[in-house]
């Protein structure tokens, strides 16, 4: 077993609630049950862009998964409203011990996300998660998003330790299985998918929630 140097967390619908985007659709008249395939268009259509060479702008994807999972039936003051919502997300009851476990462990602690690093870290502050976050990493910096190799390695160098030490914690098996291929550690938390997907590598450490995965890990 190797022991735990760094933590890099994955932000959206692992620390912070995505449900605000929902409640901000129904506002606009569109069904708030649309959030989900709105928010898998947004991750396919970004990951597809990266695959094709190109660095996929958070805002734009966005803007146009929106569009085309509502048939063109948003218009763009709709469309700034429902994604402004991103800077009012709360963060998930669990977050928070969790953070302050791995600090308190004198665990360093990173965020890796998608979009810019500065909105994120705002995101984190009014959440009140920023003061226990040493670094926000994101995909702008490396030029491809998740769950492209590169982007653990940057995250490790980032955070200041070799890549076999570090470990990502996310509610989604996909992420822990590309942060696994990649050479790191991960911790799978079950409060989003309930069971991991039989095709991804299995993470280190499960848990229902983030403490649970963060006191297995520390325990490693």
């Amino acid at each position: 077993m190797r022991r735990v140097e760094a933590v890099v967390f994955d932000v959206l619908e692992t620390l912070l609630d995505l449900d605000q985007i929902g409640t901000r659709l129904e506002e606009v008249g569109q069904p708030s049950s649309a959030l989900g395939s709105f928010f898998m268009r947004f991750q396919r259509d970004a990951m597809a862009l990266s695959l094709a060479g190109d660095n996929a702008d958070f805002t734009r994807t966005a803007r146009q998964a929106l569009r085309t999972e509502t048939q063109q039936t948003m218009s763009d003051d709709d469309i700034d409203y429902v994604l402004d919502g991103f800077s009012a997300m709360p963060a998930f009851p669990d977050a928070a011990p969790a953070l302050r476990r791995l600090s308190e462990a004198g665990v360093t602690i990173g965020c890796l996300t998608v979009g810019d690093p500065e909105n994120t870290r705002s995101f984190l502050r009014k959440a009140g998660l920023d003061p226990h976050v040493a670094h926000v990493v994101t995909s702008d910096a490396v030029g491809v998003w998740k769950p492209a190799p590169e982007v653990y390695r940057y995250s490790a160098e980032t955070l200041g330790c070799s890549l076999e030490h570090m470990a990502l914690i996310a509610v989604h098996a996909w992420d822990c299985h590309g942060a696994k291929k990649a050479g790191a550690m991960a911790g799978w938390c079950s409060r989003l998918e309930g069971r991991p997907g039989e095709v991804f590598l299995p993470a280190d450490v499960t848990g229902r929630d983030l403490v649970e995965v963060v006191d297995e890990l520390l325990a490693l």
